[in-house]
C-alpha cells in the first residue's frame, strides 16, 4: 500500500496499493504537464464506512505520491489509457485493472515508454 497525499503536508491521504497508485501517477502527471485540471474519484473500501470521495486536481494542487515499495512496477498500458481517457472526459476514475492488451505491451516495450 501506499499513500496519496492531497494538499501538503496536514493534506488528506488515501491509501492505495502500490501498483494502483503508479499508474495513477503516471495518469495524474500526463494531465498535469498539459496544465489540465480534472476531478479524480475513487471508492472507499468497507474498512471505511463506505462511499464515494471526489477531489479536484490542477497544476496548483499540492500532491504526493508516496510509495511503500521501492521498486518501481512495469506498467500496464492497457490501464495507463484507460485512466487518462477517464481524465480527459472530466473525471479520472481509479478502476481495477485490465488484461492487458498484447499489441500495446509489445508497443511500448520497443519504444521503452512508461
Amino acid at each position: 500500500m501506499g499513500k496519496l497525499i492531497y494538499g501538503g503536508r496536514d493534506g488528506y491521504e488515501v491509501e492505495i496499493d502500490d501498483r494502483a497508485l503508479a499508474h495513477l501517477k503516471v495518469a495524474v502527471f500526463a494531465k498535469l504537464r498539459r496544465n489540465e485540471s480534472f476531478s479524480f474519484s475513487w471508492e472507499s473500501g468497507s474498512d471505511d464506512e463506505g462511499g464515494r470521495h471526489s477531489i479536484w486536481v490542477s497544476p496548483a494542487s499540492m500532491i504526493h505520491f508516496y510509495f511503500y515499495g521501492t521498486r518501481p512496477p512495469v506498467l500496464n498500458r492497457t490501464w495507463l489509457k484507460q485512466l487518462i481517457s477517464s481524465a480527459n472526459d472530466g473525471d479520472l476514475r481509479l478502476i481495477e485493472e485490465p488484461v492487458e492488451d498484447p499489441a500495446a505491451a509489445t508497443e511500448a516495450s520497443s519504444r521503452g515508454r512508461w
